[in-house]
Formats: C-alpha cells, sequence, structure tokens
C-alpha cells in the first residue's frame, strides 16, 4: 500500500495542489474540496498547527530604537533645508519586537517551506497589495486557539456529488 494518494497527478503537480490547498485552509479556514485531496491536505495542515500550538509562547520581546521620518498631517515626509539641499528630517521611536528563540525559527521555516505567499489586493487598488503573513496567523490565531487539543484540528463534511464527474466534494475546515 501506497504511502499516499497519488491523486492522478504527477509529483511534481500533486505537491503543488496540495501545497496551494493548505495555503488556502490556512489563509481561509475552509475549502471546497474532494474527499481524497482533503484527506491527503488534512494529512500536511494538522502537524503544521501541532507546530504551532508547541511553539506559540517561545519568544521574547525587545525594545529597540528606530530611526522613522516625521510626516506631516498629510502623511508626506517632512523636508528641512541644510547646506542648500534638502534634507528628510528623522526622529527616534521605541519599537517593541517579538524575537523568535532558536527552535520557534526552526518551526517557521517549516512552516514557510510548506507554505505559498499570500498577497491581499483591495478591489479598487490594485497597487495597494499586502503580503499576508500566514506564519502569523498560525502562531498567533491557531496556537492559542487549539492549545487544549491534542489533534484533530480539522473537520470533514460531505456536500455531495460533484456534477460533472460525481467525485465527492467535502468541505474541510478548521474546527
Amino acid at each position: 500500500m501506497a504511502m499516499y494518494r497519488k491523486l492522478g497527478r504527477k509529483s511534481d503537480v500533486r505537491q503543488a495542489m496540495l501545497r496551494s490547498q493548505v495555503t488556502a485552509l490556512i489563509a481561509n479556514g475552509k475549502i471546497v474540496t474532494t474527499e481524497a485531496r482533503a484527506k491527503e491536505v488534512r494529512r500536511l495542515v494538522e502537524p503544521l498547527i501541532a507546530l504551532a500550538v508547541r511553539e506559540k509562547d517561545n519568544f521574547e520581546t525587545v525594545t529597540v530604537t528606530a530611526k522613522v521620518p516625521k510626516k506631516d498631517a498629510n502623511g508626506k515626509r517632512i523636508r528641512e533645508e541644510r547646506d542648500g539641499k534638502r534634507v528628510v528630517v528623522y526622529e527616534e521611536v521605541q519599537k517593541e519586537i517579538k524575537k523568535d528563540k532558536p527552535s520557534r525559527m526552526v518551526a517557521r521555516r517549516q512552516m514557510l517551506a510548506k507554505l505559498y505567499d499570500v498577497t491581499e489586493v483591495e478591489a479598487k487598488r490594485k497597487k495597494a497589495a499586502k503580503k499576508v503573513d500566514l506564519v502569523a496567523k498560525l502562531f498567533d490565531e491557531y496556537g492559542p486557539k487549539y492549545e487544549g487539543r491534542n489533534g484533530g484540528y480539522t473537520r470533514i463534511v460531505k456536500i455531495g456529488l460533484r456534477k460533472g464527474d460525481a467525485a465527492m466534494e467535502v468541505l474541510l475546515e478548521l474546527i
């Protein structure tokens, strides 16, 4: 018996498809797919969430000072004239950042290896696309949510047969 379902695809295509479905599931919380694909996606998502639960509090907060440009009421940078040149004025700001400990950094890299980059685009302004940090979502949202749970983070609900090929469609969702 095989260790995984082949899903009628070559290995590189199959891995890309499963990786995109794992990314969509973590980003949206649920996806509609076939039963065989859902069972394979579940095999990939459950360890990622378990990793997020285990490493969710494994960081330290550090205070750093950063130089940021001063801005006016319209959000434009303030410029001064020094020695005949117009120079941007900077101010120092104290910021608190999370610094990962080594095991959390390893977990972050393992998650990034299994997830695609996601960008959120607004309908009106395509230039205002912002990158969604799914690893942070795993650590900050799903880690605390599933803290007391020992596995079983996903649910498969059968929807019915697909019209085109009569494949069983299911809803795969995070509980």
